[in-house]
């Protein structure tokens, strides 16, 4: 998308050199409207409901296999985090429709507690981003869109599949929009026994059997717009989502316990759109409850619920036509409850609240069509911590037609999660925020339909948090070494359509080396090398597709220990479907097709060769 019509998307565009005779575009409603901001300075790859359906178990299968990130599964379908560009989990922002969404208890997404299906694109943004997200916005952010758009009429899907190990996923979505009111409404069922078996990798005696491995998830999405005026519409976008996760144990015989979690996340937006000025108020309240059972048959053991009331206001203003001024201000109200069975427990969280607060000020400099600037400063307001001042630089060039340059430099920062400073016993108050300096460049090259983008790196991070053990029985949180992380991110497409033929190509690879700076070691669960691959062909009806995925050693100790290391692999999925009447599509995947053995989490072997078959109805 060119400067003109994201500028013309987001109701910012102003001046003859940015409009020039530019059409009218169809009205769209996006609730991140910073991402297509962002997208005028940061490469970002975007995953659409077509892509989601290749890698459908969840969302960590499709981040693993549709991005330069490294998911940590303990098993399929069990706890899972990312590891971005180097960094841990804590460092990866989740954005659910421009509203950070980590858990105020660790701080952290776990990726299989949140929804796959029910969004209109996942955007992954590779590098810091703390001036626009917030907290934990270092290796980079991944962000769960909606869009409602206008004059569109009635449109409904459903999507269904069943695979091995008892295996169901269901997807239902239906849409109707006219020129004043835009609604979408979607919910998906998944269920699995997840009883599946590797033989070769032996846990003590025997072979690994996922035994007590089930899962299942239910989300429903529900969105709507009005236009109450030609350049004002209210929104509402609302998520629930409710799981269960039964963690895997190694024997039959073994104590068998599971995880429940339960999302909901709401949002409002009033939005105002002129051809110079944009505002966009938005009030969201979002919660996170979870429960632990250390016995299957038996009541809770521990658990906490959390509350989150969020007032955030987006203002944009062209000054001239060149300029551009944003100014950003956020306030949260955070509170949390832990739940313990034992009711004189001295362990867990109590009932805690937190008031949030910030303001961020960028402005935006557009030389000339093909070269722009963007500056930005942000103070954060966290109560009972000190927050450093941030700030961020970015600079875009258009050299050639077939060479562009971007250039990007800033300050980030996480502060401490709610266990890391209220945790009983361990518990932290003095803990500081974690600090990034994080400077990258992005190359693309464009030659006819094929692309390539290099992005080399650097970060240096300061004050990570770690929990250790200590001398009184206990782990506690403490500000411990520094970190550096550098690499290289790179990627490639190529799209061409012959006839009824079109090829698709779509391969990236990621050098990181991620080193703590005490031990000039590498981190944990940090591959120094991996890859992954697309390829699609389809003529008229048919299509046929194959993924790669490769993933170099990586080390699971702390000291680089080469006998406990994950040794490299490679994974191949492939897949074949045929749309019918143009209405019913039928497909076919076949997962890891060279049956091999792997794991992404030390002891956890991922499932080999599966299979699955699936059917879409749109109307």
């Amino acid at each position: 998308m060119d400067i003109k019509r994201s500028l013309l998307l987001l109701g910012l565009s102003y001046g003859s050199f940015l409009l020039g005779q530019e059409k009218a575009v169809d009205t769209i409603y996006i609730f991140d409207s910073q991402m297509s901001k962002v997208k005028l300075f940061h490469p970002v790859r975007t995953i659409t409901p077509k892509d989601i359906e290749k890698n459908s178990t969840n969302l960590s299968e499709l981040l693993r296999f549709q991005s330069s990130i490294y998911i940590k599964e303990n098993g399929r379908g069990a706890v899972s985090s990312p590891s971005f560009r180097g960094t841990t989990a804590q460092q990866t922002a989740f954005v659910w429709n421009g509203i950070n969404i980590n858990s105020s208890f660790l701080g952290q997404g776990d990726v299989n507690n949140i929804p796959l299906f029910g969004y209109d694109q996942i955007d992954v943004k590779a590098g810091g981003g703390s001036v626009v997200y917030g907290s934990g916005a270092i290796g980079g952010s991944i962000h769960l869109n909606n869009i409602l758009d206008f004059n569109r009429g009635f449109k409904a899907s459903v999507y269904s599949e069943a695979g091995s190990f008892d295996t169901y996923n269901n997807f239902l979505q239906a849409s109707f929009s006219n020129d004043k009111l835009s609604v979408k409404v979607s919910g998906s069922y998944l269920t699995s026994q997840n009883d599946y078996k590797v033989p070769e990798f032996v846990v003590g005696s025997t072979g690994f059997y996922n035994v007590n491995g089930r899962y299942y998830n239910t989300s429903v999405n529900i969105g709507a717009s009005y236009k109450i005026a030609d350049h004002q519409t209210i929104s509402w976008q609302n998520q629930m989502f409710d799981a269960s996760q039964h963690y895997p144990v190694f024997e039959q015989i073994g104590n068998r316990t599971k995880y429940k979690a339960q999302t909901l996340r709401s949002l409002v937006a009033w939005d105002i759109n002129k051809s110079n000025l944009s505002n966009s108020l938005k009030a969201a309240y979002t919660e996170d409850n979870f429960q632990y059972f250390s016995d299957l048959n038996q009541p809770k053991a521990s658990g906490a619920e959390g509350k989150n009331y969020i007032l955030k206001n987006d203002f944009n203003y062209f000054i001239t036509p060149k300029i551009n001024i944003n100014a950003i201000g956020e306030f949260q109200v955070n509170k949390g409850e832990g739940y313990q069975a034992e009711k004189d427990s001295q362990s867990g969280i109590g009932v805690i609240s937190r008031n949030v607060g910030s303001l961020s000020g960028l402005i935006r400099y557009f030389a000339t069509k093909d070269l722009r600037f963007e500056g930005g400063i942000k103070k954060d307001f966290v109560e009972g911590i000190s927050s450093p001042l941030l700030y961020s630089f970015s600079g875009k060039w258009d050299a050639l037609k077939w060479y562009h340059m971007g250039v990007n430099f800033s300050r980030n920062f996480r502060y401490p999660s709610f266990n890391d400073l209220y945790w009983r016993p361990g518990g932290n108050l003095d803990l500081l925020p974690e600090t990034s300096t994080n400077i990258d460049m992005n190359h693309e090259l464009i030659f006819g339909d094929f692309k390539i983008t290099l992005s080399p790196y650097y970060m240096d991070i300061k004050n990570l948090i770690n929990w250790l053990p200590t001398p009184y029985g206990y782990w506690a949180p403490v500000n411990t070494y520094r970190v550096e992380s550098y690499g290289l991110e790179s990627q490639a497409t190529w799209n061409k359509k012959f006839g009824k033929h079109a090829l698709k190509l779509d391969a990236g690879y990621t050098y990181t080396k991620s080193i703590n700076k005490n031990t000039q070691m590498q981190m944990m669960y940090v591959p120094i090398h991996k890859a992954v691959g697309n390829i699609e062909y389809g003529y008229s009806f048919f299509k046929l597709y194959a993924q790669g995925l490769f993933n170099g050693l990586t080390y699971t100790t702390t000291d680089e220990q080469r006998s406990t290391a994950i040794d490299p692999y490679f994974i191949l999925n492939t897949g074949v479907s045929a749309a019918i009447f143009k209405k019913y599509t039928l497909g076919f995947k076949v997962n890891n097709v060279t049956n091999t053995v792997y794991q992404t989490v030390s002891l956890y072997p991922m499932p080999k060769r599966n299979y699955s078959i699936y059917a879409t109805i749109n109307f």
